[in-house]
């Protein structure tokens, strides 16, 4: 079959190439990024799967995909050593000789010749392609991708750097899929906090079921998400399927629904205090800084983060946020009575809108019975007055992180519902 004779590409498979990668040496972010773009061209994923650096593996990995798949995408292998054995492999595969490709051979000189060196005879490896290939030009790197028919697929062989992948994905393989496609995936997240994914699936049930458009849950740290998706002609079809169900789940689950897409508590929180032009301070304990370095990785966030203090023994309560020694004696630092005064003082000392403070017993020791791991009070002050919630993250208490970071979210909730209802 040749690419001539290619129609339809309607599913695809992404075939990682690499022993690193099944070590735990690197971790494969380009399949999450090539899948993305392929629904974005209307192309459904079949698999990922990673294989490693042998070339009997790679050859039946790349069978079997081609056995379910319109399109296999293959990332790495392309390098100038011998265990890059990706092209070598497609080359079998279509039962083709590898052949040197001129403009390949002009690319790495040219790309050497900047570099001040000249190329070693291993390089020019990079040059060889199964023959009857479509090359894949590599703008940012030496080593070109193929675009070959084979088994009844197309493969395309891209390299395993980031940068250099997208790049030929976008200016190459992105135009040849997209003629071959009829249609396009969207898909809508919504974002929910405060309610258990059992719980949540209980009552959208009906739509978990359903076929078109297909609703599926994913859990993690406190937060829950529904991502709606279907395929359609157009986008604007694929939206007139998604919005009907978008509105029913929204009025069953509107009270603890925070975003849609890509945003996050935090990004949450701070368009809302932007928007409202309303500042916050921080008093953390339990979460070290957490809260305050996720508000800060956003850009923008000196328009409404105006202080964050990490206050993890009581003296610096005492001394930093005015928590009175008397509190600590009688209640301890991990109690709605300590919590409410860090959120006060944090509040009064950078003389902000909102003060957020927790304070808690995150393990994996230090718990008792009367105060176990996964107790966390948080404390939020504004002008109306000081609360503290009590959080039971007992569930988590064999990890650390995870409660550090489910308190992180739910006091940042805590903070939205506060700063939504001063409007």
């Amino acid at each position: 079959m040749s690419l001539e004779k290619v129609k339809d590409i309607k599913s695809a498979e992404i075939l990682t190439i690499g022993t690193e990668i099944l070590l735990g040496d690197i971790v494969d972010t380009n399949s999450a990024w090539i899948s993305g773009r392929l629904a974005d061209l209307g192309v459904s994923i079949f698999r990922h799967t990673t294989v490693g650096d042998n070339p009997k593996r790679i050859v039946n990995a790349m069978r079997e995909a081609a056995s379910r798949a319109d399109l296999v995408i293959t990332t790495g292998g392309l390098g100038p050593t011998s265990d890059d054995l990706t092209n070598e492999c497609l080359a079998e595969l279509a039962g083709v000789r590898m052949v040197e490709y001129p403009e390949a051979r002009r690319h790495i000189d040219e790309k050497f010749r900047k570099f001040g060196r000249k190329p070693s005879p291993s390089n020019y490896k990079q040059a060889l392609l199964p023959e009857g290939t479509e090359m894949i030009p590599n703008p940012l790197g030496t080593a070109p991708g193929a675009l070959l028919a084979a088994e009844g697929a197309v493969f395309a062989t891209l390299p395993g750097v980031p940068s250099e992948m997208k790049g030929m994905f976008e200016d190459t393989l992105a135009p040849f899929v997209r003629e071959r496609s009829d249609g396009v995936i969207v898909s809508r997240t919504l974002w929910f906090i405060g309610i258990g994914e059992s719980a949540l699936a209980e009552r959208v049930q009906e739509f978990l079921d359903a076929d078109d458009p297909t609703v599926a849950p994913l859990a993690g740290q406190g937060k829950v998400r529904l991502r709606i998706t279907t395929r359609k002609k157009s986008r604007e079809a694929a939206l007139a399927t998604i919005e009907p169900v978008e509105r029913e789940i929204l009025s069953r689950l509107g009270e603890n629904f925070f975003g849609y897409d890509n945003e996050t508590m935090e990004s949450a929180v701070a368009r809302l205090l932007t928007e409202r032009g309303l500042t916050l301070a921080l008093a953390e304990s339990c979460t070290g800084g957490l809260i305050a370095k996720r508000l800060t990785d956003l850009p923008g966030s000196s328009a409404f983060l105006v202080e964050g203090l990490v206050t993890y023994s009581n003296r610096s309560k005492e001394r930093l946020l005015g928590v009175r020694h008397e509190t600590l004696l009688a209640h301890g630092a991990v109690s709605a009575e300590t919590a409410r005064e860090m959120a006060e003082g944090a509040r009064r000392g950078a003389e902000t809108d909102f003060g957020l403070s927790v304070t808690g017993v995150a393990g994996p020791g230090g718990g008792t019975q009367e105060k176990p791991v996964g107790l966390v009070w948080v404390g939020l002050s504004d002008a109306d007055g000081t609360q503290a919630k009590k959080l039971d993250l007992s569930a988590w208490a064999r990890s650390r992180e995870a409660i550090r970071e489910r308190t992180a979210n739910l006091a940042l909730d805590y903070l939205r519902q506060r700063v939504e209802g001063s409007a």
